[in-house]
C-alpha cells in the first residue's frame, strides 16, 4: 500500500473509532485510539481475504456448473435454458420452454449442437419438463441439492442464456424469500427472458431451483431484482415420474390467470363492483390479490379503464389478444386510483387484471370500461422497408447486424412497433430521449419469430428504434412499422 492510501485508511479508522481485535474481527470501540500498523494491516487484510474468498467461490461455481448448462431452441418457441442432470443427457427445464413437445435443439456450453426429445412434463400446472439428448453417455452434470436445505440469505447463482443472445451468462445474488406454499425461491440474482429453465445454484454448485419467471413493473420486461425459481423440493417426485414413464408427454394447458375463466365485461356497460380478499387469485410475484375480466375490442378503438377504491391502492394491467401485457397503471386517476387510456392495437379478446399495488391488500373497488374516442386506424409514425447486409453496423455484444431509425414521441403516447422478416429472426429495441432502454422484444408470441412492442412512452423527445437480428448470422429483408 502506498503512503497516501495508508494515511487515508488510518484517518478513516480514527474518525470512525474502529479497532482491530487480535482475531482480526473489526469492532467499534468506546474510546478512540490510534491503531498500530500491525492491527491496521490485519483489519485491511481481512477485507481483502474475504473479497478474494468470495471471488474464488464465484469462479469455482461457474467453472464447475457451466459445462452442464445448455441453451434450448425450438422453431416455435423463444430460446430457453436447461440443466443436464444425467450423463446420458437428461435435461431439466421449464414446461413453457418446450411446450410444443417433440424434438428440440440443444446447444452445449462448448458450442456443440445436438437434438433432444421431450420426454415428460409436470402435472397440475407445474412448470417443469425434461428433454433427453440423443446418443450421449458421458455429459457433464449438475447435482441436486438436498430438499429442504435452502435458506433465506444464502448465496444464489444463476446461469443461462438471457434474451437468447448471451449464452453462459453468470449472475450472483442471494435467496431473498421462500414461498413455501408455492415452492418458489425468490432471488435477486439477475434473471431475464431466456434464463427460463436454467439452474439456480448454491455455493457448492448444486441445483437449488429451476429459474422460471421474473417480476417487473416496467414496460421493458427486464430484471429489477425479483426473480423466481421452482424449488428443488418439487424435483424428486417429478423426476421419479419421468424416469418411470408416468409423467405426461403433453404440456398441460392452464389459464395464466389462476385457473378460472375471466368474468366478461362490456365496453360502455354498467360499472362493475368487486372485492379483493384472501379468496381472490394471488400473484406469485408479489402476493397481491387480483380479479380477472375480459372484453372484446377492435383495432384502433380508443378506450379508458378506471379502477377506483377507498380501501386499496388500485393497480390495473391490460393484456392483449396475444397474451402480452400492453398497458398498466398505478395512480393515473389520482388518490391511489388507476386509469389506462389506450388505442387498442388489434381485434380480439382483451384481458384486464384488477390488482392491488401492495401484497395482500383487501377491499372493494369499482371498475369502469368506456369507449372514449372513435375507432380509427392507427396512424403510422414510421413505415420502413430495409435489408440487413454486411454494410450494416454491428452490435459489439454479439456481432449481430443492426440498423437504426428515429421518431419524435410525447410523454404518455401509446405506440406499437412491429418488426417482421421472412429471412431472419428479428429483434427490436426502443431507446428513449435519455438513451436508456425503454423496451425490447425478440418473438411476438409462441407461433412467430417476428418482434412486437406495445409501449407507453415515458417522456417527450426523440426515440431510437434498433432493428436487429437475434444472432450474428441474421441477414435479409425486413419491414418496420411504428404506429
Amino acid at each position: 500500500m502506498n503512503l497516501k492510501l495508508l494515511s487515508l485508511a488510518i484517518s478513516v479508522l480514527l474518525t470512525a473509532g474502529i479497532t482491530a481485535s487480535a482475531t482480526g474481527v473489526v469492532a467499534r470501540s468506546s474510546v478512540s485510539r490510534s491503531p498500530n500498523l500491525t492491527e491496521l494491516k490485519t483489519a485491511l487484510g481481512q477485507g481483502a481475504i474475504a473479497q478474494n474468498t468470495e471471488e474464488k467461490t464465484n469462479i469455482r461455481v461457474y467453472e464447475t456448473a457451466s459445462p452442464a448448462v445448455v441453451t434450448i431452441t425450438n422453431p416455435d418457441q423463444s430460446n430457453g435454458s436447461g440443466t443436464i442432470i444425467s450423463p446420458d443427457g437428461m435435461v431439466l427445464t421449464n414446461a413453457h420452454v418446450v411446450a410444443g413437445g417433440g424434438a428440440v435443439n440443444i446447444v452445449l456450453s462448448d458450442g456443440r449442437k445436438m437434438v433432444a426429445d421431450v420426454i415428460g412434463f409436470g402435472e397440475e400446472g407445474l412448470d417443469l419438463a425434461v428433454v433427453k439428448i440423443r446418443g450421449q453417455n458421458n455429459l457433464p452434470t449438475i447435482p441436486l441439492a438436498r430438499p429442504g436445505s435452502v435458506k433465506v440469505g444464502q448465496q444464489a447463482f444463476a446461469i443461462g442464456n438471457p434474451f437468447g443472445r448471451f449464452q453462459g451468462t453468470f449472475t450472483v445474488g442471494i435467496v431473498s424469500r421462500i414461498d413455501q406454499q408455492r415452492s418458489l425461491i425468490q432471488t435477486d440474482a439477475a434473471i431475464n427472458p431466456g434464463n427460463s429453465g436454467g439452474p439456480l445454484l448454491n455455493s457448492s454448485g448444486e441445483l437449488i431451483g429451476v429459474n422460471t419467471s421474473i417480476f417487473t413493473r416496467g414496460q421493458g420486461g427486464g430484471n429489477i431484482g425479483i426473480g423466481f425459481a421452482i424449488s428443488v423440493d418439487k424435483l424428486p417426485a417429478f423426476l421419479t415420474a419421468v424416469r418411470e414413464g408416468r409423467a405426461p408427454r403433453v404440456a398441460q394447458r392452464r389459464s395464466p390467470f389462476g385457473g378460472k375463466s375471466p368474468d366478461k365485461i362490456a365496453l360502455n356497460g354498467p360499472t362493475v363492483s368487486g372485492t379483493l380478499t384472501n379468496q381472490s387469485r394471488v400473484m406469485s410475484a408479489d402476493n397481491s390479490f387480483f380479479d380477472v375480466y375480459s372484453f372484446e375490442g377492435k383495432a384502433g378503438q380508443q378506450i379508458t379503464i378506471e379502477m377506483k377504491s377507498q380501501e386499496i391502492d388500485s393497480f390495473l394491467i391490460l393484456v392483449g389478444p396475444n397474451q402480452r401485457k400492453i398497458a398498466q397503471d398505478d395512480n393515473g386517476a389520482g388518490n391511489k386510483n388507476a386509469r389506462i387510456t389506450i388505442r387498442l392495437p388489434a381485434n380480439g379478446t382483451y384481458t384486464l387484471l384488477a390488482n392491488s399495488n401492495e401484497a395482500r391488500e383487501s377491499g372493494s373497488y369499482t371498475l369502469e370500461l368506456k369507449a372514449t374516442g372513435s375507432t380509427q386506424p392507427s396512424r403510422a409514425i414510421l413505415q420502413e422497408e430495409g435489408i440487413l447486409t454486411l454494410g450494416a453496423q454491428r452490435l459489439p455484444s454479439d456481432n449481430s447486424l443492426y440498423r437504426e431509425y428515429t421518431f419524435e414521441g410525447r410523454s404518455g403516447q401509446s405506440v406499437i412497433i412491429a418488426l417482421e422478416s421472412k429471412d431472419f429472426d428479428p429483434y427490436v429495441a426502443l431507446f428513449g430521449p435519455n438513451n436508456r432502454l425503454v423496451a425490447q422484444n425478440d418473438d411476438e408470441n409462441d407461433s412467430t419469430k417476428n418482434a412486437f412492442l406495445s409501449v407507453t412512452l415515458p417522456a417527450t423527445g426523440r426515440y431510437r428504434v434498433i432493428v436487429n437480428a437475434s444472432d450474428a448470422s441474421g441477414r435479409g429483408r425486413y419491414s418496420l412499422t411504428v404506429r
